[in-house]
C-alpha cells in the first residue's frame, strides 16, 4: 500500500493541571504520512510546537506496542479511536482522510484525574488490584508446569480475561464510568484457575468494594466497555465476577 500525506485539523483538550479549567485548542497537522501511528502524528505536532516555543501536548505512552496500557485518550468520541481491538499506539493515520477534523480529549471519569492535557491518573486501577488481584503462595522454587491439571477450555477462558492491560478505556466508554470490566477480568482470570480458588471469596468482595470506594460508577450492562476494549474483553467476565461476589456474600465468612 502506497504511503501518502494528509492534512488534519486537531481539536485538542488542553488543561494545565487537575484543578485548572480546560479548553479545546485547534492545531494543524500537515503532511502527515499515512504510515504513521496516531502517537507518531502527535510527536510531529509536538515537535513543531516546541520549535515555535509553545507548550507541547502532554499525552501518555510507553511501549507503543499495544501491551503496556499507558496510551489512551478519546479520539472522535471513541477511547483509543474508532478502530476495533486497537490501542491508540496501534491506530494508524491511514484510517483518517485528508481534511478531517479530529477531536482529541482525555478519558473522562471521576476516578481519573486529568494531570495535564491528555494525561490522566490511572492509579485508582492499581488500588483495585492491591485490594485483591493476586494470589498468596509460599515462596520457593517454581512448581512443575504439569503439577496442576487445567483443562484447555478453562485455560483459554483465563487467558482471555488476563489479556486486560488496564488502560481504562472501559471506564471512559461507560456512561457510568464503571470499572467493572477491568475488575471482572482480574477477578475472572484468577477465579478460573485452581491457584486462585482459595482466596476467591475475599478477592471478589475486596476488589468490588474497593472499586466502589474509589468513585467508579455501577455497571448497568450498556456494553460500551466491551465494544471499546482494545483487547476485546467479554462482558461474560462481569457475569462471572457478579456470581463470585454473590457467592462470597452469601456463603463466605470473609466480610
Amino acid at each position: 500500500m502506497t504511503s501518502k500525506a494528509i492534512n488534519l485539523t486537531l481539536k485538542v483538550w488542553r488543561q494545565n493541571g487537575p484543578k485548572d479549567k480546560g479548553r479545546f485548542e485547534d492545531y494543524s497537522a500537515n503532511n502527515i504520512s499515512t504510515d504513521m501511528s496516531f502517537l507518531e502524528m502527535l510527536d510531529v505536532v509536538n515537535e513543531e510546537l516546541t520549535l515555535s516555543d509553545k507548550d507541547p501536548i502532554a499525552f501518555d505512552s510507553d511501549c507503543r506496542e499495544g501491551i503496556c496500557g499507558q496510551c489512551g485518550c478519546v479520539v472522535g468520541g471513541h477511547p483509543h479511536g474508532h478502530e476495533k481491538g486497537t490501542t491508540l499506539c496501534q491506530l494508524h493515520m491511514r484510517h483518517f482522510k485528508d481534511g478531517d477534523t479530529v477531536v482529541i480529549e482525555p478519558f473522562r471519569a471521576r476516578a481519573f484525574k486529568v494531570l495535564k492535557d491528555l494525561m490522566i491518573d490511572r492509579s485508582a486501577l492499581d488500588g483495585i488490584i492491591q485490594a485483591g488481584g493476586f494470589i498468596s503462595v509460599n515462596a520457593g522454587g517454581a512448581p512443575d508446569a504439569n503439577a496442576i491439571s487445567i483443562s484447555q477450555d478453562v485455560a483459554e477462558k483465563a487467558m482471555d480475561a488476563a489479556q486486560c492491560i488496564g488502560c481504562g478505556a472501559c471506564v471512559a466508554a461507560c456512561p457510568n464510568a464503571s470499572a467493572m470490566l477491568f475488575t471482572s477480568a482480574k477477578i475472572s482470570h484468577l477465579a478460573l484457575l485452581p491457584q486462585g480458588r482459595p482466596e476467591a471469596a475475599r478477592r471478589a468482595l475486596n476488589m468490588i468494594r474497593e472499586m466502589d470506594a474509589l468513585g467508579f460508577g455501577n455497571c448497568s450492562n450498556e456494553r460500551e466497555c466491551e465494544a471499546e476494549c482494545p483487547k476485546e474483553i467479554s462482558i461474560v467476565n462481569i457475569a462471572r465476577a457478579n456470581r463470585e461476589f454473590l457467592k462470597a456474600g452469601f456463603f463466605s465468612s470473609v466480610m
